[in-house]
């Protein structure tokens, strides 16, 4: 059976040193050693100033929305994973979506500014498939509209714009480390901010709204990550040049099977270092995609249709007709990628297709 995913898992031996060592301490949650020595190596393999472990990549947007006091409608994409979305209904808001660009399936700016200039004053962009948005654009608009700009960079681990971190633009960057990513801590994420206000809020949000063991700084939650989640992170983060590498030529082997037949593949933005993070490919039909996943299934592949519905559509949101959303997430299928898959098995999974 090929998965749509495999979870890289590291050495044993290496995760059970880092588990006798929270034995031995007996501290297993409450910013542990291993929590701190995480964030810390991340900041610096990552290159961002402040950045905060949680327990997944849904409550850390969750944050990310409560630390810019957000309220109200939100400017969202309609073609993401449901919990971008889902995040925004969840702290009582009103998600108001803005259509994607053909190419880069990133939402378009010029959207954004439609709605901006209607009074809304935040954004929760998605970096759709680790390729950046249009980070530029949505900065102008942002300073000329005063707007909250939050990016769900959950597929954007270790993805670069003009040689800086992707996660440096905007107010708030969110991560998941989910185990389907190609970093990841089990279950996970993190907030990444450069704003030292921003770190300060959050710092307390997720932990409950503590200042001390007796002291609130105001309302917060249990986003707080466990030494156990860290201890893969700390055994997974040496490899992660070596698992986008292997991403990569797995990538390039998916390309070259598909040139000159009737799949289009991602268009990833310029000056941008990509991760490898999926592999996207669009039909011209969502008839023929159906097709074609009924006969990888009967060949035991299983694909998954990220991302399907486009968001707009699902039952308990208002519609808001995203045309080029709706078509695109009819008839996009992402392919196998993980670091064991052989180039053999992608051979057989693009010959069924074609």
């Amino acid at each position: 059976m090929i998965k749509v995913t495999e979870t890289f898992l590291p050495n044993i031996d290496i995760y059970n040193t880092f588990v006798r060592g929270i034995w031995e301490r007996n501290h297993l949650t409450n910013h542990g050693p291993l929590v701190l020595e995480l964030e810390a190596k991340l900041k610096a393999y990552l290159g961002v100033k402040h950045l905060f472990l949680v327990n997944n990549g849904t409550i850390a947007i969750q944050i990310a929305l409560k630390a810019l006091q957000t309220t109200g409608e939100v400017i969202t994409t309609p073609f993401s994973y449901v919990a971008t979305t889902s995040s925004i209904l969840w702290e009582g808001m009103t998600p108001v979506f803005a259509d994607i660009d053909e190419n880069t399936w990133c939402i378009k700016p010029s959207h954004i500014e439609k709605l901006a200039k209607k009074g809304i004053k935040t954004i929760l962009a998605t970096h759709v498939y680790g390729n950046p948005c249009n980070v530029e654009e949505i900065d102008k608009i942002s300073k000329k509209y005063n707007l909250n700009v939050i990016y769900d960079a959950a597929h954007a681990f270790d993805v670069k714009y003009k040689g800086n971190s992707v996660l440096n633009y905007g107010d708030i960057s969110t991560l998941s480390f989910h185990a389907t990513k190609l970093f990841h801590t089990i279950e996970g994420g993190a907030i990444v901010t450069n704003d030292d206000d921003l770190a300060h809020k959050i710092s307390y949000m997720r932990n409950f709204g503590h200042d001390g063991p007796d002291k609130f700084f105001g309302v917060g939650i249990n986003g707080k990550m466990s030494e156990f989640n860290a201890a893969m992170g700390l055994s997974v983060l040496p490899h992660v040049p070596t698992i986008i590498k292997a991403r990569k030529k797995i990538c390039s082997q998916y390309n070259d099977f598909f040139r000159n037949t009737f799949i289009d593949t991602l268009s990833i933005r310029g000056n941008t270092e990509y991760n490898y993070a999926y592999y996207p490919i669009l039909f011209e039909t969502e008839e023929k995609l159906l097709e074609a996943i009924q006969k990888l299934n009967e060949a035991e592949i299983f694909p998954r249709r990220y991302f399907y519905p486009a968001l707009n559509t699902l039952s308990f949101v208002n519609y808001q007709s995203c045309p080029i959303a709706e078509n695109i997430a009819k008839r996009i299928l992402c392919l196998p990628l993980y670091f064991t898959l052989k180039e053999n098995e992608v051979k057989m999974i693009c010959d069924i297709i074609i």
